[in-house]
């Protein structure tokens, strides 16, 4: 029996309509506008100024913190403007708007097409160029790599998990991923465990993709029977089941082990890592490439120009709807990413994410939601919360604005999957009244924990100052 995680899920319809259309390149813009805010943590800072000439791939904005990432441009031309643009749900955020002229790139990106297997024997300058490449999570989260690669002291990473589960529906650019660039998602996974410090590698894929399934154990079979870097990389086939994809989830169905509430992978000894993290990766460390393209899967049954496209970073989004035939009559809205976890795009001028994966077109008859009813407290949506939360209990919460019995419930734990939404007989629409509880609950505990950090540096510089007094 295959395996999956132990605790809730749901099975939504696959809608995989744009299963078959290979990864193509889109046209590049006139203009792009590259966000300073596309990873968790810290915004980027700006190292370029109005008027400076740029090229694809050189340095633009260079990390605000420890937790924050390089951004490169992802055109040649010149930087028009530095300043607030507003995102896909109409909030502004700081923006490098560069003019395209021509299509030159760094010198120091190799563009053969030569696949490059050897292994660095040094994990440190692995990190690194990961660090350098500005590469993050491209599963949804856009957590910095490198710090992910660097486990807090007394942790240990024990296996790294490669997620090709693509568990949301209609989503295609992970599989096509696979398929079309398996030799380098391979390569890239292994040059990820090797930063680890050389642990075993496992591909975590569900089994309504068979052949990407086949065609990664080819690929790790050919070139492990060469280097015995690739010998410790797997593939399990998983069973289709939502949100699998989810971090928790997925090592739950792997490795049989939990991470505990407000726990983070490392705590029970594993790494998980995207398909498109994995290709980044690769071309970061072998080929000197930084992130500043993605694919992105164009579609839904009302589209009639199914597609996934290769992207540059700071592509507006209407650039690419335009570029496919523009907005169909019937569709109603668009989500960038998936139906469950995707957000609604309020503003189709926004431009795009590293981490920007889909664009979903729906009708009026798919986005028309029920009325709801009364909770009939039948517990399917507790049933339905791969977390273990109740859904229930956290929705009355909310309502009643309990902050301290929502943190205690650990509302902080909730991925915002929809599975309870999903499930709800009632149709009651609790992942809009959670995640909006969600929200305020992780304020304040941001707000306590500066609190405190505040309260130890001035503690320290108390003592400290008392120590010089002394000692003087």
């Amino acid at each position: 029996m295959k395996r999956t995680f132990s605790i809730g899920g749901v099975h939504p319809s696959d809608s995989k309509i744009s299963r078959e259309c290979a990864i193509t390149p889109l046209a590049i813009p006139g203009t792009v506008y590259i966000s300073l805010s596309q990873h968790i943590g810290a915004p980027a800072k700006p190292v370029v100024a109005v008027g400076d000439k740029v090229k694809v791939g050189q340095v633009i904005a260079e990390p605000g913190g420890f937790v924050s990432a390089f951004i490169h441009s992802s055109v040649s031309g010149t930087v028009k403007s530095i300043g607030p643009r507003k995102d896909l749900a109409g909030n502004p955020q700081m923006t490098v708007e560069i003019a395209v002229e021509g299509d030159e790139w760094v010198e120091t990106i190799d563009r053969t097409p030569d696949l490059v297997t050897a292994i660095p024997e040094d994990g440190k300058a692995i990190i690194e160029k990961i660090r350098l490449g500005g590469i993050v999570g491209l599963g949804g989260a856009t957590f910095p790599t490198h710090v992910k690669l660097m486990p807090p002291p007394g942790s240990k990473c024990e296996m790294l998990i490669i997620n090709g589960c693509e568990c949301e529906p209609y989503l295609t650019s992970d599989y096509r991923t696979l398929l079309e660039r398996g030799e380098e998602v391979v390569v890239g996974a292994a040059l990820i465990a090797k930063a680890l410090g050389g642990v075993p590698c496992t591909f975590g894929i569900e089994e309504n993709k068979p052949e990407a399934i086949a065609h990664i154990r080819e690929i790790i079979a050919r070139l492990s029977a060469s280097d015995k870097a690739y010998a410790s990389i797997s593939v399990m086939s998983l069973k289709k089941r939502y949100p699998q994809g989810g971090e928790k989830q997925l090592i739950d169905a792997v490795m049989r082990r939990q991470v505990g509430s407000g726990g983070l992978p490392i705590s029970v000894g594993a790494v998980v890592q995207n398909v498109a993290t994995a290709l980044a990766t690769y071309e970061a460390v072998q080929k000197g490439k930084p992130l500043f393209e993605n694919s992105v899967t164009v579609t839904g049954e009302c589209f009639p120009h199914q597609a996934n496209v290769m992207v540059r970073v700071g592509t507006p989004l209407s650039f690419i709807i335009d570029s496919l035939g523009g907005i169909p009559e019937d569709a109603v809205k668009i989500i960038s990413g998936g139906p469950m976890m995707g957000r609604a795009v309020a503003n189709p001028d926004a431009a795009t994410l590293k981490g920007t994966g889909a664009l979903l077109f729906l009708t009026a008859a798919q986005t028309v939601r029920k009325e709801a009813s009364a909770c009939i407290r039948c517990g399917r949506c507790s049933d339905a919360c791969p977390m273990g939360l109740e859904p229930f209990l956290l929705r009355k919460l909310a309502l009643a604005n309990d902050l301290e019995a929502l943190e205690k419930n650990a509302v902080a734990d909730c991925i915002e999957c929809g599975c309870c939404l999903f499930s709800c007989p009632a149709n009651i629409p609790l992942l809009d009244i959670i995640r909006l509880a969600k929200a305020d609950v992780m304020k304040v505990m941001r707000a306590r924990a500066a609190e405190a950090k505040a309260k130890a540096e001035a503690e320290k510089a108390a003592a400290e100052a008392k120590k010089s007094e002394s000692n003087g």
